[in-house]
Order: structure tokens, then sequence, then C-alpha cells
């Protein structure tokens, strides 16, 4: 059973939920049906989703490979808190009109930081 896996991908879910209600809170808003019509609230709201959609799913199943491959809970449970508090930072920290601030950092880092560590993690138990 991958409980763990369970936990951070229901709370990362949880978070996709929010950021895609908001997403269709601007929608209306807005009166954009598709794509973002120059609106860059609204475009920003996506991105915040998308890069969460685009980034996550691959972590988690990383994670749960190596849960399934039994991988100390002590480090499963630090590889998916990285990545929740990566992907809350990274939400909050995201801004249209500029590529700094703090949040951004610590979310692409600390992502790319979980997916390669699971990655090497997950090569090296097939050895």
């Amino acid at each position: 059973m991958l409980q763990i896996t369970a936990l951070y991908a229901g709370a990362l879910g949880i978070l996709s939920v929010a950021l895609g209600i908001n997403v269709g809170r601007k929608r209306l808003a807005s009166g954009v049906s598709i794509l973002h019509g120059d609106d860059m609230d609204l475009a920003l709201a996506m991105r915040k989703h998308g890069n969460l959609t685009e980034w996550v799913p691959m972590a988690l199943i990383l994670i749960a490979v190596l849960e399934l491959n039994g991988v100390g809970l002590i480090a499963l449970h630090a590889l998916g808190a990285v990545l929740l508090i990566s992907r809350v930072a990274h939400a909050v920290g995201l801004r249209a009109d500029t590529l700094e601030g703090v949040g951004r950092a610590v979310g692409a880092g600390g992502t790319t930081l979980v997916t390669v560590v699971a990655s090497i993690w997950a090569i090296l138990t097939f050895f």
C-alpha cells in the first residue's frame, strides 16, 4: 500500500483543485473562455496551475516507485514534504512581471531537486 505517496498526492491534489478553481474564477470575471485573452491575471493563474500539473505527476510517480521499493519512511516524507512546500511556494511566489522572487526560486528549485533525487534513487534501486 502506498500510504505516504497517498498523503502527498492527496495534499497536492487539493492544491491543484484550489489553483484550478482560481483559474475558473478569473475566467468568469474576465469572460475569457479559451487561453487568456491578454488578461495577465488569468494568464498568471493558468501558469500557476499548469506548472503544478506539469511537474507534480512525475515527482509523485517517482516517490511511489521508491515507496514500492522499500525506501525508508523518513526519506519518503522528506521528498513528499519538500515537493508539497515547493509547490505551495511556487504558486505563492510566481509573478507575471518578474523572474525574481524567493517563492518562485524555492518552488522551482525544490521541485527539481525532488525530481532529480528521486529519479537517481529509483535508478539505483535497479542495482
